[in-house]
């Protein structure tokens, strides 16, 4: 069969298995680039630098590049989770499920050890099961990269499943809703959240389950001493902050940040930390369908690109490990409230200055010309390996269960 994209109101529902496999590949590329242009050490070659890597939600995104980062770029095994859907031979799987394919293949090339659980990160069954692989191994965990995000958590202990929601807060919130593929531009709205829907938001993308890794992590005897551990999370400018930072999805990442200090006090007892990550704003598949957000990272992309600063995933990722978390002196440079900042770039005031500029501006007419239109699309087709260079989207796949 031929594979297209099938697009639905900013989001895709099919992948490409050899479009995404490829994609991972270019990724592996880039840090293996990076390594020999940064002089970068792995743990046997006397560097700073992690020996066995955790990443909870390893399939796509800033995950997936952390992983990727942790493993071809300081050599470190790693351990990886998602929950995906499996493909069959005549039926296509989750962009996740052929990425981590072709993560494991190259990781086993590379002569790394490498493992993924196809499974769900917030069971007590999943963390049994990563705890008896690193015992196995004769492991420990010195980094646990936190990056799930899902529109479902059932609570262990109750099983309850609770819902999250992308949802303003006491009122409404109306903004631009940019279709990234045909340019075309709609006032969309969302309504205010319930104060159910807010507490059930937070218990699915708030550090709870964070918290509760690392303590039946730590009560395992599967990290190590200094062990560090990363959650990420999103700030964003000012004209979000009601559907975001001071919505549903906010409130969750308000607690993620307070587990981190509790996380943080527990890890430092053997010499570890816990910190936040504030990640830069990039087109996911819930970004995508947010009011204003893609028209904001359209004149970003823009802005940061001509001041050659924009970065995607695996271009953030890579900083994150090199000059944030295995510095030469060891140090970790956080802000005020124990984050490392990773949206500096983004936040700068001269590039907000002209991102606030511009917004006004932007209409059907001119946003070929202010918005990073081509960018954007390429990276909401990338998710899900289309658009990728090197690939023949006009070859037949006669079975979806492969990434050649």
């Amino acid at each position: 069969m031929i594979i297209k994209p099938m697009i639905r109101s900013n989001m895709c529902i099919n992948a490409h298995p050899a479009g995404c496999a490829r994609e991972t590949e270019h990724q592996i590329d880039y840090v293996v680039a990076q390594k020999a242009k940064r002089g970068t050490k792995t743990r046997a070659e006397g560097g700073n630098a992690p020996k066995t890597v955790l990443v909870l939600g390893c399939s796509t995104g800033y995950g997936l590049a952390s992983r990727i980062s942790a493993a071809f770029e300081y050599g470190a095994d790693t351990v990886g989770v998602s929950f995906e859907k499996e493909p069959t031979a005549v039926k296509g799987g989750t962009p996740g499920w052929y990425n981590n394919r072709a993560f494991d293949r190259a990781a086993e090339k590379a002569g790394l050890k490498t493992k993924t659980f196809n499974a769900d990160a917030y069971s007590d069954e999943c963390r049994a099961s990563v705890i008896g692989l690193l015992k196995e191994w004769g492991a420990k965990a010195d980094l646990v990269i936190y990056s799930l995000a899902s529109p479902v958590r059932t609570d262990p202990d109750t099983k309850v499943m609770y819902r999250s929601v992308i949802k303003p807060i006491g009122q409404v919130y109306s903004g631009a809703s940019l279709d990234m593929m045909s340019g075309k531009i709609v006032q969309a709205s969302a309504e205010p959240a319930s104060a159910d829907e807010v507490a059930q938001t937070v218990k699915v993308m708030g550090g709870e389950d964070w918290e509760r890794w690392i303590t039946q992590l730590s009560q395992a005897g599967v990290l190590a001493d200094g062990c560090r551990t990363l959650a990420y999370s999103y700030i964003g400018p000012s004209l979000s902050h009601p559907i975001y930072r001071d919505g549903t999805i906010g409130e969750a990442k308000k607690d993620l940040e307070k587990k981190a200090h509790a996380i943080d006090s527990l890890l430092k007892k053997t010499g570890g930390a816990a910190y936040v990550s504030v990640n830069k704003g990039l087109i996911t598949r819930s970004s995508s369908v947010i009011p204003i957000i893609t028209q904001y990272l359209g004149i970003l992309f823009n802005v940061m690109k001509k001041q050659g600063t924009h970065e995607g995933c695996i271009e953030q990722m890579e900083r994150l490990f090199a000059e944030r978390l295995y510095t030469a002196d060891g140090t970790v440079p956080v802000d005020s409230e124990n984050r490392i900042r990773m949206d500096d770039w983004e936040m700068d005031p001269k590039v907000q200055a002209e991102v606030d500029k511009i917004m006004p501006a932007v209409t059907e007419d001119t946003v070929n010309e202010l918005v990073d239109l081509a960018g954007i699309r390429h990276d909401f087709l990338a998710i899900n390996g289309f658009d990728i260079e090197g690939v023949d989207y006009s070859k037949d796949v006669a079975d979806m269960t492969k990434i050649d």
